[in-house]
């Protein structure tokens, strides 16, 4: 004689096996969705460049933004606006180029310049066109510039060749929660 409720066991397991699937779903949807909505359609920034050309890829993970901006021309602007109501924690900036004549970063209320020497690599930096009166490592503006290879590796010498300039910008620079920085920048090898 067939045993009745070993057929309700099997389904019951089906059931649960179903169930259990269905739950895994619902849970990575609702994970893509809490991703999705945490910045909704607007990320934390916008961004505009003087030149079609010129890109700027923004990376935001948890407090730290990267943002890298490749530049074919060698001259050129961009505009990065927050969207959001408070600017990350760290902001590193990334510029693709070969040699740093000069870099502008400008809140709307100072402007922070920074120019690497083509002949010794020596690093420069300086507020409000003020070149004469360099910035020392006690300055609020102050940042660090690195030049880095494309392996992402340490660089002495320019013309960088698929590498970058590095920095981490000032919290100075941002801390009043300006609406925008833009940014300037040429290249010696243009």
């Amino acid at each position: 004689m067939e045993n009745p409720f070993e057929t309700d066991r099997v389904e019951v397991v089906a059931v649960s096996h179903l169930l259990a699937i269905m739950l895994l779903v619902l849970l990575a949807i609702v994970g893509i969705m809490s991703c999705v909505t945490a910045f909704g359609d607007d990320l934390p920034f916008r961004n505009s460049t003087k030149r079609d050309d010129d890109k700027v890829e923004i990376t935001v993970q948890n407090d730290k933004t990267v943002i890298s901006v490749p530049s074919p021309f060698g001259i050129s602007q961009a505009i990065i606006e927050l969207s959001g109501n408070n600017w990350p924690d760290t902001v590193t900036l990334r510029l693709h180029l070969k040699g740093l004549e000069n870099l502008k970063v400008a809140n709307g209320k100072d402007t922070l310049e920074a120019s690497v020497s083509s002949q010794d690599g020596k690093l420069r930096r300086w507020t409000d066109g003020k070149e004469d009166s360099p910035l020392d490592s006690k300055h609020p503006y102050w940042m660090k510039i690195r030049m880095v290879s494309k392996d992402g590796k340490p660089v002495k010498t320019i013309p960088l060749k698929d590498g970058y300039f590095e920095m981490q910008l000032s919290k100075a620079l941002y801390e009043e929660n300006q609406k925008s920085i833009t940014l300037n920048w040429i290249d010696f090898y243009r």
